[in-house]
């Protein structure tokens, strides 16, 4: 490893004998020496320069970084290794530090030894003399090529995604939109970019949206949030919005991503189902997996003779008994692995307090995105059939009872008749003996 500039100087002061004369200045070139050597290990590409830019200082990892030797890069000006514009972004940079003590990823493209633009994010830090005043920076250099293919691929992704997908800020303004995000709008990308997102959607929708965002900031996603945008023709698309955290190189939310789902031709399959639902002859319910009701038919209040309010948002526990409610508990674990459940028993309890025999036949609902979500009942009323198997029990045992009489008139007719068959044998066999 090259030596740095003043080391060995610094290291002749820090004799014992200099120690003790130097007396309270001895801590201040120890404090000295630590910086050396803490700048010359670090693993990024760090170093010194003085207010004019000139490097005083520079670590291996520059040189790594850069492709340069150490005597290449030391008491050079930074300006020989970027461009005129970035010299000037590079002085700003510095007086920054001057006012603020400290800069923030200023983006640097110094071009190495083989003459290849190298992508860095600078961050630096005042370099102060012993009364405090700034005389200088130490800027650590961050290589973006791994973090910059990452983004450029990152932005394919987006760009050619089949699904809407936009990138906005923590304020809500669109940096970033597919395609898809167009076509569903109807603007031209030069009317979405820069856009605030309140510009498509109602003043409710954007406090929803803005703590979506908060929501993404501490979770890191978001999921199934309702946003109904205004089109370039006026008319609202309802979709929903799955988001996740965008974050800088040091992990930091800075924005979100978001993918929209246009759901108009879901909400239109959803309104035919809840208007075959409503319409259906048969009792028919939509469950949560927790066997709460979400929905029920006017079938189902005349079969169980509550009104609608004391169904809906129930658990279906409060018809059934608790080993019922285990059994259908069964059925719906049984709905989210196959899809469907046939033919299972229920005895809800109707207002009057009757108990009413039921099947039930149940099929998966399932989301936006196929995940089942709950269950879809339809329930028969069995009484009549459980009327019928009766009275057919009934007749049968009817029927078998007079089978039984049948057999006892036979037996005894049969008898009869056996017994009169032998008395005209008898007779027969008199006649003839008396003739003998």
């Amino acid at each position: 490893m090259a030596s740095i500039p003043g080391t060995a100087k610094r290291a002749e002061r820090l004799k014992p004998a200099n120690v003790a004369k130097a007396d309270g200045k001895g801590a201040k070139w120890r404090r000295s020496l630590n910086a050396d050597i803490i700048i010359a290990n670090a693993p990024d590409p760090l170093f010194v320069s003085d207010l004019q830019g000139k490097i005083l200082q520079a670590n291996d990892a520059v040189s790594q970084l850069l492709g340069f030797r150490q005597d290449e890069v030391l008491e050079q000006s930074l300006s020989r290794f970027i461009s005129a514009e970035e010299t000037r972004e590079f002085m700003a940079a510095l007086r920054e530090v001057v006012e603020r003590g400290v800069t923030r990823n200023a983006r640097l493209n110094p071009r190495s030894a083989s003459g290849q633009v190298i992508p860095t994010t600078l961050n630096a830090s005042a370099v102060r003399d012993s009364d405090g005043k700034v005389i200088g920076a130490i800027g650590i250099l961050r290589d973006m090529r791994e973090l910059d293919k990452a983004r450029a691929y990152a932005e394919s992704l987006i760009k050619h995604a089949p699904d809407p997908v936009f990138v906005s800020d923590l304020e809500g303004k669109i940096l970033q939109a597919n395609d898809a995000v167009s076509q569903l709008l109807g603007f031209r990308q030069d009317e979405v970019l820069e856009q605030s997102l309140s510009r498509f959607i109602s003043a409710a929708e954007t406090h929803e949206f803005m703590a979506a965002l908060r929501e993404v900031v501490e979770r890191g996603v978001m999921r199934n949030a309702r946003l109904n945008p205004r089109s370039a023709s006026g008319h609202v698309i309802p979709t929903t919005l799955n988001a996740s955290a965008l974050r800088d190189s040091e992990g930091k939310v800075i924005g979100a991503i978001g993918i929209l789902r246009d759901m108009r031709e879901l909400d239109k399959a959803r309104a035919y189902a809840e208007s075959l639902i409503k319409n259906a002859p048969d009792p028919v319910f939509v469950s949560d997996l927790e066997g709460k009701i979400l929905q029920a038919n006017d079938a189902v209040s005349q079969l169980l003779g509550f009104r609608q309010d004391e169904v809906l948002e129930q658990s279906l526990s409060r018809f059934i008994s608790p080993e019922e409610t285990r059994e259908f508990m069964a059925a719906l674990r049984e709905v989210v692995e196959r899809g469907v459940t046939r033919n299972a028993r229920l005895n809800p309890r109707s207002a009057s307090g009757e108990v009413i025999p039921t099947t039930l036949n149940a099929s998966a609902l399932r989301d936006a995105d196929g995940k089942v979500i709950g269950a879809i009942g339809i329930l028969r009323d069995m009484r009549a059939y459980e009327q019928v198997v009766r009275d057919l029990e009934k007749s049968k045992t009817e029927l078998q009872e007079k089978i039984l009489d049948l057999e006892k008139f036979e037996e005894v007719v049969v008898g009869r008749e056996l017994k009169m068959i032998a008395l005209e044998k008898e007779l027969d066999r008199l006649r003839t003996r008396s003739k003998a």
